[in-house]
């Protein structure tokens, strides 16, 4: 992604336009999709989150941002990824996870349920965790956010402030104090690769293996 100097307050308003639009189609969810068309509320949630995905990029485009997935992606930026992936399995699902869950017994129970939610729609579920939120939020907060920032304030302040970021943007304790670290590893991620596709292949490849990992045992019963 082309950057131009980004001024903290300016991504702090673009997080909240991203925010806003997240609410906007969870919103359509609960009191649209769900009451009148129940048997298809999956389905046209992915529909509805998709076309505000790409309204939001749209926005950011015409901002000035060109989105180039592809550009400086090498095999030892995928491979380090695909490490990425893994180390945040076993450093945030194994080791750190149960410790804030255990500190966080509210965000537990609240992370149980939207295990739950998970479990009722596997296939719209996957989509959405594993593919289509790993994509514009590492569009806006490594992309846009972190790579503005780094023009401006220097490489430290933008990718602390970026996962900063990133991690109030997940909604319960567990997960938010999860996302800080892995925006601080995806963040140094991107400032290594410079490549957006990289550090959506770790994101996507992390929350896929732990979809799997969390949902299988539920399903399998």
């Amino acid at each position: 992604m082309i950057m131009d100097k980004l001024k903290i307050g300016r991504a702090i308003l673009w997080v909240l336009i991203y925010f806003g639009i997240m609410l906007f189609y969870t919103l359509l969810d609960v009191v649209i999709w769900r009451k009148y068309f129940p048997k298809y509320s999956d389905w046209l949630n992915i529909i509805a989150i998709i076309i505000c995905v790409c309204g939001f990029i749209a926005l950011l485009k015409r901002a000035g941002y060109q989105v180039q997935f592809l550009s400086n992606v090498t095999l030892i930026g995928i491979l380090g990824a695909i490490g990425c992936s893994v180390l945040f399995f076993l450093l945030l699902d194994n080791c750190l996870d149960p410790i804030f869950e255990s500190v966080f017994p509210q965000s537990e129970q609240d992370y149980q349920e939207t295990i739950q939610s998970l479990i009722q729609s596997p296939v719209t579920s996957l989509l959405q965790v594993c593919i289509i939120a790993p994509i514009i939020e590492e569009i806006l907060m490594r992309g846009f956010v972190l790579g503005g920032l780094k023009n401006t304030y220097g490489a430290i302040t933008a990718l602390l402030f970026s996962s900063l970021l990133f991690a109030l943007l997940h909604f319960n304790m567990v997960q938010t104090l999860s996302a800080f670290v892995c925006g601080v590893i995806l963040g140094l991620l991107y400032i290594k690769t410079n490549s957006i596709f990289c550090c959506i292949i770790a994101h996507c490849g992390y929350n896929f293996i732990s979809y799997i990992t969390t949902i299988y045992p539920y399903i399998n019963k």
